[in-house]
This record gives structure tokens, C-alpha cells and sequence, in this order.
């Protein structure tokens, strides 16, 4: 029997259980959870995973402060990643900070560890303590930016996805990493399946064929106007006992700047998607069981 054919999709389409956002859609309605609840409730922990999956970012409330709860807020659902930070990381100001999240200045939105193969594809960063003022945390959907990109700039959105920018990274103890892979990551079928953006970590541009340059910086300068879009901005702070988790391949997040006087302490680590998901479609296959037997 002749089946028929699916319609060409535009290069940049995403899963309908992804839901594009800015500011004005969903600043007032951030996705949001009780640690009470999630920890005690297959259904409540569905729920916070779908809003991760469907926004790429949301956020916990009411977590036990104790050093290293982020992990077991991970175990609900996967597994951390250990990297060469450790099993989860502090984020607080240092007197002779060997990295940027280690001071109390703000830092642009980006993607984090692009620098590495694979890169970590979720973020939890949970507080602790927080008695300065600003440092307020900022989210950014990297997939509503490309597809403005794409809508303004149809070459240079091309240009960034079919070539690859590279970033490295050079810590202490020997830690040389590096990785070359697009700044907008589509899927065979064009579905739009990843940004990397993190200046910090940019490295030299050399895959790019030396008349497509103009174009690729151009496009380069119009994806991070729309990273600094305040439009396209979510911001809110956390307060000790809360934490948020990010889409670490859409949604790229910031700081802002904060004072000198008072303590922010957080903390943070690197669980993998795959895990989210997974736990996600069980609780939805029992679910959809236990309302089939009903």
C-alpha cells in the first residue's frame, strides 16, 4: 500500500513536546516544583520533568540546605556526572578565583563545558546560602534565539549549523579539553537538537571556508545579540533551600553581578538528559496503565 509522504520540514524544527519561550510567555509563570512533593510523588516528579522537557528549565523550592542535596535531587530521576570538577562543584566568590563563576561578577548567558565530548546535557545549581544583593539567576532559551536567527538571517542560521565552532579549556592538574561541534546542532531531519554558546570558552575559528567568514562572524554577532536579548530573559533569585535545573543543550543561563558584602553559596553538578527521560516515559507509561485499568 503507498504511504504518504511526510511534508518537507523547515531546517530548525522542533519536537512538539518542545515548547519555545521569551520573557513576556513565561516570566510570570515559571515552571515550578515543591522538593516535598517530588521527592514522595511519582506523579509530582512526572510533572517537573515534563515542565524540563517541555520549557528546557525549571525550578525547585523547599530543598534541604545540607552540602550535596543537588545529588539526591539527580538520583530522583538519574544519574551525576563526575567530571574533572568533581561530583558537583561549589559556585561561591574566591580570593583568587581560577574561573569566573568564582567571583561575584555576572556572567553572560551560555551553554556550559562545550569544550567537552559529550558535553553535559543537564545542569542543577542549588542554593545554599544567599544574603547579597543582586546575583540573580538568568535563563535564556537558546532554541527561541536560533529561530530568530533563522528568521532574520536564513544563511548565516545555516552557516551555524553545518559548521563546526570549536572551544577548548585548560585547567590546573593537566585538564586540556576540547571539542568541535556546531554552534546550532540540527538533526538529519533539520530538527533543531542543540545550541553551544559560551565566549569563555570560545576557541579559534579555523573549519570555516575563508569566504563564508563575513557571513559566519555576522551570524556569530546576531545569535549572541539575541543571547543578551532582555526580552528573551527569565530571571529570578534563589533564596537558600531552592534550586533550578537546566537543559544544558537549549537553554543557556547567567548571572547577575553581586555585591562584595554578604555570602552566595551554590552549588552545582552535572546529571545526563537521558536519565530524565527515561524516568519521565516510565512514569507516563504508568500513568497512562493505571488510567487504562481505571
Amino acid at each position: 500500500m503507498p504511504t504518504t509522504p511526510h511534508a518537507p520540514r523547515a531546517p530548525g524544527w522542533t519536537n512538539p513536546d518542545v515548547q519555545r519561550w521569551d520573557a513576556a510567555s513565561i516570566q510570570s509563570r515559571i515552571p515550578s516544583a515543591n522538593w516535598s512533593e517530588v521527592s514522595t510523588s511519582r506523579a509530582a516528579l512526572g510533572r517537573w520533568l515534563a515542565a524540563v522537557r517541555r520549557f528546557g528549565f525549571a525550578v525547585m523550592i523547599g530543598a534541604p540546605t545540607e552540602p550535596g542535596t543537588l545529588c539526591r535531587v539527580a538520583e530522583l530521576f538519574g544519574y551525576v556526572r563526575e567530571t574533572n570538577y568533581g561530583r558537583w562543584f561549589e559556585v561561591r566568590a574566591e580570593v583568587n578565583p581560577s574561573n569566573l563563576a568564582y567571583t561575584n561578577l555576572g556572567l553572560q548567558a551560555h551553554t556550559d563545558n562545550p569544550y567537552r565530548d559529550p558535553v553535559p546535557t543537564l545542569q542543577i545549581l542549588a542554593c545554599l546560602r544567599n544574603t547579597v544583593e543582586g546575583g540573580e539567576s538568568v535563563v535564556v532559551d537558546g532554541f527561541t534565539v536560533a529561530e530568530r536567527l533563522r528568521t532574520q538571517d536564513a544563511r548565516g542560521f545555516e552557516l551555524l549549523a553545518r559548521h563546526p565552532a570549536r572551544f577548548e579549556y585548560a585547567g590546573s592538574a593537566g585538564v586540556r579539553l576540547s571539542s568541535k561541534r556546531p554552534m546550532i546542532e540540527l538533526g538529519p531531519d533539520g530538527e533543531l537538537l542543540a545550541v553551544r554558546f559560551n565566549n569563555r570558552s570560545a576557541a579559534a575559528i579555523t573549519d570555516v571556508p575563508f569566504d563564508d567568514m563575513p557571513a559566519y562572524y555576522a551570524a556569530c554577532r546576531r545569535f549572541a545579540e539575541g543571547v543578551e536579548d532582555r526580552a528573551l530573559a527569565v530571571t529570578f533569585k534563589l533564596a537558600p533551600g531552592e534550586l533550578f535545573i537546566v537543559d544544558n543543550t537549549r537553554v543557556l543561563h547567567a548571572r547577575k553581578a553581586f555585591s562584595g558584602s554578604g555570602e552566595r553559596w551554590l552549588q552545582g553538578c552535572y546529571p545526563d538528559k537521558d536519565g530524565l527521560l527515561s524516568t519521565l516515559a516510565a512514569i507516563e507509561e504508568e500513568e497512562a496503565a493505571g488510567a487504562a485499568a481505571r
